[in-house]
């Protein structure tokens, strides 16, 4: 909803898209358990005033035949490319998709999914698609854990350990107003922190260029904190920028 404020903000018309895409999702992925809930969505949507939903089949948007993806290169290779493989392939195919058959000015997506945004930037730019590609503030509960749709998968013990995925971020921001450049040494006591919590398991901990994403020795640049993290079976992935000035 946040990203429908800032379009209906922006724009004298706003669509949205509900699709959740079969490509992006790995052979071990939660595609049969992601949530879904049609109706809801749709009134939601009417109450802020959107003015079109493309909701589509899996067979509309990939019919008998297709055969056609999209690599966007180097930029998703790495972070969630690396743990789930093929995953940016899915969403730039799709991606690319949408913005061909609804043609919009701009398209809004939520800074927690940072690489995503990236890579739809680069997408757009490399393919000069005519859309500018937005990223709206990740939106948080009043503890810090980032909203997200597979939030609602966490059982009630999962859900209190949560939030020290965001205590981590905030962990590297502070370390980072006190002076600390090593990223390593950001990394090492990020680790610690959520180690903490027993119901959480580290997929992985990143600090890497804000642009390239390829990981930094010397934090000498603006920055993006992001990590990934299995609560039970559930995955989240949040993400900080360190704005860096010399």
């Amino acid at each position: 909803m946040a990203l429908v404020r800032r379009a209906r903000a922006d724009n004298r018309a706003v669509a949205a898209s509900i699709f959740v895409n079969p490509t992006q999702f790995g052979p071990s992925g939660d595609f049969s358990t992601y949530p879904r809930d049609i109706q809801a969505d749709l009134a939601k949507l009417e109450r802020e005033g959107v003015d079109l939903v493309f909701a589509p089949s899996v067979e509309e948007i990939y019919p008998q035949g297709f055969d056609t993806h999209i690599d966007v290169g180097r930029i998703a290779a790495r972070l969630e490319g690396a743990s789930r493989p093929d995953h940016f392939k899915g969403v730039a195919t799709v991606v690319c998709k949408l913005l061909a058959l609804v043609r919009p000015d701009r398209a809004y997506f939520g800074q927690k999914d940072a690489q995503q945004c990236l890579v739809v930037k680069h997408l757009a730019a490399d393919l000069n698609l005519g859309t500018d590609i937005v990223a709206v503030p990740t939106v948080r509960e009043p503890d810090g854990l980032a909203l997200s749709s597979r939030n609602i998968n966490l059982e009630p013990e999962e859900r209190r350990a949560a939030p020290v995925v965001y205590w981590s971020l905030c962990l590297a921001q502070s370390l980072w107003e006190s002076g600390v450049r090593d990223a390593a040494e950001v990394r090492r006591q990020m680790c610690a922190l959520i180690k903490q919590e027993p119901e959480v398991r580290v997929d992985y901990v990143s600090i890497a260029d804000s642009e390239t994403l390829e990981e930094l020795d010397r934090i000498d640049r603006p920055a993006l904190v992001s990590l990934a993290v299995y609560i039970g079976s559930t995955r989240l992935i949040d993400n900080i920028v360190l704005r860096y000035t010399p």
